[in-house]
């Protein structure tokens, strides 16, 4: 078992799981997104996109660019959400919280995008 490969599936499944998480609920009900998961799949999905750097091949240049979609569409959404809060002093509504919600929906879009990739690879390994 090479142990650069669990670590690397286990960081790309987390990420897409914890973007999943914040995703899920009502897309303006704030009390279904929490904030701490938003910045807990930001983290995981920075961590996925450092362990993505290392690979060469083709099918690492497209894991590289779903993970950095991933990493862009999140900071957006965490923007978006402390811009509206702390910035314009505006309680999270239901147009913000739509706002955040939809961008954090096409992170994990990219996060699919890139468990399928591993899958498709996993599956090309030859022993």
């Amino acid at each position: 078992m090479n142990l650069e490969k669990v670590i690397f599936g286990f960081f790309i499944v987390l990420a897409a799981t914890l973007n999943f998480g914040f995703f899920v609920g009502d897309i303006d009900n704030a009390a279904h997104h929490d904030v701490y998961e938003l910045f807990a799949a930001i983290v995981v999905n920075l961590i996925a996109t450092v362990l993505k750097f290392g690979d060469r091949t083709h099918i690492g240049a497209i894991h590289l660019s779903t993970s950095l979609v991933a990493d862009l569409q999140l900071i957006a959404a965490a923007l978006v959400w402390g811009y509206g809060t702390q910035v314009a002093g505006v309680d999270l509504t239901p147009e913000l919280t739509t706002k955040v919600v939809s961008l954090s929906g096409g992170a994990l879009l990219a996060n699919i995008v890139s468990i399928i990739i591993l899958i498709a690879e996993t599956i090309m390994q030859r022993r």
